[in-house]
């Protein structure tokens, strides 16, 4: 009797223990294949490609852009930094605009900050840039030319000098007149004040890479600068990050951040036209020629190309010397423009 109650309670022991083993084998196999389930999934999530590209930056986005672009004359005196909306847009022209003096041409489409300016004065080479890219402009002044322009209805656009103090309104940190401020908010309820159509409806946009690995190889080109005078208040500084590969940008020694956010601006793509300037008035007042085409320099991940520029249909576009259009890299970019005398070999200088 002992015997056969031994051999029931070692024939349990082994089949518990038996179950036992196959329980832990169960248990220790479950995590790579919750891992591997994890995994697959996170593949389908990257696998998604958002359907829409925006214009003016290339990025891909949920939703169809419908904004019809916003340009928008920014301050860039000393006095006026730092800016506030910059790093909401999708592309920075600067130019010289009386003197040494540089201004900004700050288009807005993807996103519209809720803060813009300080907003300064209309030049006519202004209102062709934004006309080419039938942009509704906004400024806050402006010169005989524009003037004379902007009041014979060649485009959509609202002006400070008309509604200072309702649509736009002034900053009690700063002087007058850097200190002239228009918000989103009124940015939309001045098209419908003035009649305008804020809608997208002249399809300009930019062609970009679709990858890292298909951007053209160029000189490597890690710190440019862009002088436009000796006392160096208008003078740029861009610096490459390799990390997340895009540029940061000083001017007159300071770093240009946001207002709104006092974060830096970051930047995919530099582009330098070299255009013929003329000085036309006592005051330093300039006439640049952006029809005519030329040379220019486009400096993205860190590299740097000579190439051209030519006006396609009231648009400024950065083209190769088959003709094709450069291709810029997804992200913001920023536009100068130069004198083409003495050339543009003169104005900017980059090194590795």
């Amino acid at each position: 009797m002992w015997k056969k109650g031994l051999y029931c309670v070692v024939a349990t022991t082994l089949l518990l223990a038996a179950c036992g083993s196959e329980d832990e084998a169960t248990e220790q196999s479950d995590p790579p294949k919750q891992e591997e389930t994890v995994q697959q999934e996170e593949s389908k999530v990257e696998e998604v490609q958002l359907p829409y590209i925006t214009p003016f930056t290339g990025e891909r986005v949920e939703n169809e852009i419908t904004m019809r672009p916003i340009i928008v004359t920014i301050n860039n005196h000393p006095q006026a930094r730092p800016q506030a909306g910059l790093a909401s847009a999708d592309v920075v022209y600067e130019m010289l605009a009386e003197g040494d003096v540089t201004r900004f041409l700050a288009l807005f489409q993807s996103d519209i900050p809720e803060n813009i300016g300080p907003v300064r004065s209309a030049r006519d080479y202004f209102i062709d840039i934004a006309v080419g890219l039938d942009a509704f402009y906004i400024a806050h002044g402006y010169s005989p030319e524009a003037h004379t322009m902007l009041f014979s209805g060649v485009i959509d656009n609202v002006n400070g000098m008309q509604y200072d103090g309702t649509l736009f309104h002034r900053s009690k940190d700063r002087k007058a007149p850097h200190n002239s401020y228009i918000s989103g908010d009124n940015v939309k309820i001045a098209a419908e004040k003035v009649g305008a159509s804020l809608l997208y409806q002249k399809k300009v946009s930019y062609t970009y890479y679709e990858s890292d690995e298909d951007v053209n190889i160029g000189l490597q080109t890690n710190n440019i600068e862009v002088n436009y005078s000796k006392n160096g208040q208008f003078n740029s500084v861009y610096s490459y990050n390799s990390v997340d590969k895009t540029y940061s940008r000083q001017s007159g020694n300071d770093e240009t951040v946001d207002d709104l956010t006092n974060q830096p601006i970051a930047i995919s793509n530099i582009l330098i036209f070299e255009m013929d300037h003329k000085i036309i008035d006592s005051v330093g007042r300039r006439e640049i020629d952006i029809t005519k085409g030329g040379n220019a320099y486009v400096f993205q991940n860190g590299t740097m190309r000579e190439v051209l520029w030519e006006n396609r249909d009231g648009v400024l576009k950065a083209v190769e010397g088959n003709g094709s259009e450069v291709k810029l890299v997804p992200g913001k970019t920023w536009v100068h423009f130069v004198p083409s005398y003495p050339g543009i070999e003169s104005f900017v200088t980059y090194t590795q």
